[in-house]
């Protein structure tokens, strides 16, 4: 069975988010196949925070980075706008800025 892909209004949904939140400027959110990929840092050399993977339709799961870089199942699952909230409300200390 192929892939559904991210789109760019995906991307853009993240982004509106984001942009409502005082401290998240720092991210950058970006398509790549099925996901849609949250990294901060240099862009030769980023920083992964999160990453929402298209399943279905309109089926996402949430990913988390780890602290070497690999990704973990967050456990949360649904519609793109319910985990960009949970990213935020529940996970949102994985979103802080790295130095």
């Amino acid at each position: 069975m192929p892939k559904i892909l991210a789109e760019d209004g995906h991307v853009e949904q993240v982004r509106q988010a984001f942009a409502t939140y005082d401290g998240l400027e720092h991210l950058r959110v970006r398509r790549h196949a099925d996901l849609v990929v949250v990294e901060s840092g240099e862009a030769q050399d980023p920083i992964p925070h999160a990453r929402f993977r298209r399943i279905a339709a309109h089926i996402w799961v949430l990913e988390m980075a780890t602290h070497t870089s690999r990704w973990q199942p967050s456990g949360v699952r649904g519609a793109l706008d319910r985990l960009i909230e949970a990213l935020i409300q529940d996970f949102g200390w994985t979103l802080s800025r790295i130095v």
